[in-house]
């Protein structure tokens, strides 16, 4: 493997053959020869909210986090969380450093904090994650199923997410959504 994509985003393409990555924009949070974790960060979870996954840990919420989306991060470990996040005070020293000072926690403390609005200052809330074993991520790249680009807070936390968020990715690396096809060829 002679790139690394931790810290940078996969955006999928019309090429992409897993319907479950259609229009997705994953982070990625580790990637080396043993394979590649990320979190889908524009997909989130029909009917549920921050304030419903917190009362099923036990963790009170305050109002105005209670309608907080939770997306979606991947079709592996559905039931398991995680946070990322950037700023703020540090309250988990289990969080895992990623580039551009962003932060990957999978703690309850992190999640306290959050929900009395003492948490970070830009986060979000993912159940499950997207993962690769080796040389499989790099085999679908190959076959345009992904573009990569860098990451950046307004795509990772201000965007609008779903299929605004997906052509606002596109867009930062000058490619316009309806140029793409789903034919994949090699000049």
């Amino acid at each position: 493997m002679d790139f690394d994509l931790t810290g940078k985003l996969l955006i999928s393409t019309p090429s992409m053959g897993d319907r479950r990555f259609s229009h997705a924009i994953i982070y990625m949070c580790a990637h080396s020869t043993e394979g590649a974790f990320g979190l889908v960060v524009n997909r989130p979870v029909p009917r549920l909210t921050m304030g419903a996954v917190l009362d099923q840990i036990g963790i009170a919420c305050t109002p105005e986090r209670e309608e907080a989306a939770v997306l979606s991060g991947g079709p592996v470990e559905t039931q398991r969380g995680f946070v990322l996040h950037q700023g703020g005070s540090p309250v988990d020293d289990t969080a895992q450093a990623l580039p551009e000072g962003l932060l990957l926690s999978a703690s309850t403390d992190i999640l306290r904090a959050i929900a009395r609005g003492e948490g970070p200052e830009a986060w979000l809330l993912a159940l499950g994650y997207s993962g690769w074993g080796p040389g499989q991520l790099e085999s679908e790249i190959g076959q345009n199923a992904w573009l990569t680009c860098d990451a950046s807070r307004s795509l990772i936390f201000d965007a609008q997410p779903g299929e605004h968020q997906w052509n606002a990715a596109l867009r930062s690396m000058g490619v316009d959504p309806m140029s793409l096809s789903a034919v994949a060829g090699r000049a």
